[in-house]
């Protein structure tokens, strides 16, 4: 039952709620989809309806500032679903951030390369 003094910001953020656990999500993805939404609510004054990509790069760049690339992301996810599902509107910056690649070792080293490795060694025991 919804109460006429509630802002919209809160009868869409109750709906989210709502589809975010009838879509069968994980409780800690609904967690934290539910925390980006109320911290784009809070960042945006509640005004969430209508974000330009513009506001969403100002709204991320600010997040990264502060917090790592996958609290990002799922505010960025968060507010998607929001989007989609909610609001039910085209989302209006798709691609917006993408983390940078941490370059990892290869899984098998050439016979070369175990010979790099083991001559850059300075101390037998490693």
């Amino acid at each position: 039952m919804k109460t006429s003094s509630e802002s919209p910001f809160k009868q869409n953020y109750q709906t989210h709620l709502k589809h975010l656990k009838l879509k069968g999500l994980q409780p800690k993805t609904i967690e934290a989809y539910a925390r980006a939404i109320r911290r784009v609510g809070e960042y945006f004054d509640e005004q969430i309806e209508n974000l330009s990509e513009a506001q969403l790069t100002d709204y991320f760049t600010d997040l990264l500032a502060s917090h790592s690339w996958s609290s990002a992301k799922l505010d960025l996810y968060g507010l998607k679903f929001y989007y989609t599902h909610v609001l039910r509107k085209p989302w209006v910056a798709p691609g917006l951030i993408k983390p940078p690649r941490a370059q990892r070792l290869p899984d098998i080293v050439t016979v070369e390369e175990a010979r790099q490795l083991f001559s850059a060694t300075r101390t037998l025991s490693y």
